[in-house]
């Protein structure tokens, strides 16, 4: 085996093991498990295709997610029913039930309300919030400022509460017009 051999075999463990970031990064970026599945096949394929492109001693991660992310844009290029595919992982999001622990009912209203932040702002907070990407590394895999980083950051945690909170108020709502139904008027004799 050569050493070229040697290093391409490195590299594909390598991979292999960023397989879950790079699963957990399309999933909340897609918002779908099939499309997201699809996107991380497409991008092992390319990287393994181009592993003579991968530069030694850069960060793999950010080169596959970088890979990943083009693949995403392309796919929403070339979809000419962008938005009914939007509206369509917006709606599967709703329908989930609730799990009954509160912890369980929590994970699920900031899933609801992530799946309703814009493309750029779940790419943000998936690449430093759940990734733990720094914002000058996600300037680059991004190809963006470290000022818009920063802004975008800031910009998608406040949606990110604003929704939150809107959940809550419209939970609260809810809870407020069940307990009024089902109380019964006081009896005066």
């Amino acid at each position: 085996m050569t050493t070229g051999d040697d290093r391409n075999d490195k590299v594909r463990r390598e991979i292999a093991e960023l397989i879950p970031h790079l699963r957990r990064f399309a999933r909340y970026l897609v918002q779908n498990p099939e499309w997201a599945d699809d996107l991380v096949q497409e991008c092992l394929v390319r990287a393994v295709a181009s592993l003579g492109r991968y530069e030694d001693g850069t960060n793999l991660k950010a080169w596959l997610f970088t890979i990943l992310r083009n693949i995403y844009k392309n796919d929403l290029r070339k979809s000419a029913n962008r938005r009914r595919v939007e509206e369509d992982l917006t709606h599967e999001a709703s329908t989930h039930s609730k799990p009954g622990q509160e912890s369980a009912v929590a994970l699920q209203e900031v899933r609801q309300a992530f799946a309703h932040l814009s493309p750029e702002h779940r790419e943000i907070l998936l690449l430093t919030a759940v990734e733990g990407v720094g914002y000058e590394e996600a300037g680059e895999m991004l190809d963006i400022p470290i000022g818009t980083v920063r802004s975008r950051v800031s910009r998608a945690r406040a949606r990110l509460t604003e929704l939150l909170g809107r959940v809550s108020d419209d939970e609260t709502a809810a809870e407020d017009a069940r307990s009024t139904e089902t109380e019964t008027p006081a009896k005066h004799g």
